[in-house]
């Protein structure tokens, strides 16, 4: 058939930590208000009318106001500091990826030939991986290859594939039996189950040579090359 199977991996998503910037105060943190609301607690108890005292009904719902807003900064500041830990980690782990193969959305195929290692020394044709995500499980997944110039110069039915990612490999053996040309390719998928369209999703092959940490969007990138930088969360798989 011309096409194998690869092993198929799985990819988390990395985001970049979060930074915070200093604001002025605006008289709304818990710290201020309670000293707010102790002054004017001063304030009133001396100023009171002995026949009229102050309702404690009102000064207890103020405290407690006061003892929530604590609270909420309290545990927001915490879960801050335990994000940012996770935040740093996943971008530390980001680094491991340089100069390994991810599969990201695309559609294309390079072909390039190469001499071959044996000893006739031998050309052989060698093709990025290619690859594709279903929603749901399909019971046929037919592969359609074309040229530059848009003409179909492959097609395969790879059968059943379960849902998910997976990659496959194509030989640059054409319909007609002959070997692709150098040059880039791109591939369409067709699946179905039970005579129903299954949507998918096109993976391209690229290899990771960095790590880009983005001022614009807070996350960190993948430098792939001629491909552009993409975000680690739309890597569908690491080979």
């Amino acid at each position: 058939m011309g096409i194998a199977n690869v092993l198929v991996s799985e990819s988390s998503g990395i985001t970049k930590p979060q930074t915070t910037q200093k604001t002025a105060s605006d008289g709304n943190s818990s710290k201020e208000l309670q000293d707010n609301f102790l002054t004017l607690l001063i304030a009133q108890m001396k100023n009171q009318d002995p026949t009229n005292p102050m309702d404690n009904s009102q000064l207890t719902s103020q405290l407690a106001q006061i003892n929530t807003l604590a609270g909420i900064e309290r545990l927001n500041t915490t879960l801050g500091m335990v994000s940012g830990q996770i935040d740093d980690s996943l971008s530390v782990n980001a680094s491991n990826m340089i100069g390994k193969g991810v599969m990201v959305p695309g559609n294309k195929i390079l072909v390039a030939t190469s001499e071959s290692e044996s000893s006739d020394s031998k050309e052989e044709t060698v093709t990025t991986p290619f690859g594709f995500e279903l929603v749901h499980e399909a019971d046929s997944v037919i592969i359609t290859i074309q040229d530059e110039n848009g003409n179909v110069v492959r097609e395969v039915d790879l059968g059943a594939i379960p849902a998910g990612v997976s990659s496959f490999t194509w030989d640059g053996v054409l319909n007609d039996g002959t070997t692709a040309l150098d040059g880039s390719y791109t591939f369409s998928v067709n699946a179905s189950y039970d005579g129903k369209k299954v949507s998918s999703t096109s993976l391209s092959y690229s290899v990771v040579y960095g790590v880009i940490n983005s001022k614009v969007n807070n996350k960190v990138l993948l430098d792939l090359g001629i491909l552009g930088s993409i975000s680690i969360d739309e890597v569908r798989q690491i080979l």
